[in-house]
């Protein structure tokens, strides 16, 4: 069975918990940083050792309705990404598998 993830309380117990802060403090920080986060985000916001949120314009393109396979038209849109740091990727996934290099076909040598 996989571990649930930390509520919002959690979280805010343990960092007032390891900081030695109250809890109070540690909640309005992080409500805080919510917010400058949300405010900041058109201009790209990056959280050192885990990632950055980037605003990502998408083009217009062709799409499929499901339900009755007509082609519609989705429309150009802006969208919200966040990219995790390599740091945070590493130390959740585990060090990157380096994948053997593909082997190239030996040259045939000429006869002379």
């Amino acid at each position: 069975m996989a571990a649930k993830s930390l509520t919002q309380s959690q979280i805010i117990a343990k960092l007032a918990e390891d900081n030695e802060l109250p809890k109070k403090q540690v909640k309005s920080l992080l409500d805080n940083l919510a917010a400058l986060a949300c405010k900041e985000a058109k201009n790209g916001f990056t959280l050192p050792g885990l990632g950055k949120l980037v605003l990502v314009q998408r083009k217009a393109r062709k799409g499929r309705n499901p339900a009755t396979g007509e082609t519609i038209k989705i429309p150009a849109k802006k969208v919200l990404k966040f990219r995790v740091a390599k740091a945070a990727k590493d130390a959740v996934v585990g060090g990157a598998a380096k994948k053997p290099a593909a082997k190239k076909p030996a040259a045939k040598k000429k006869k002379k």
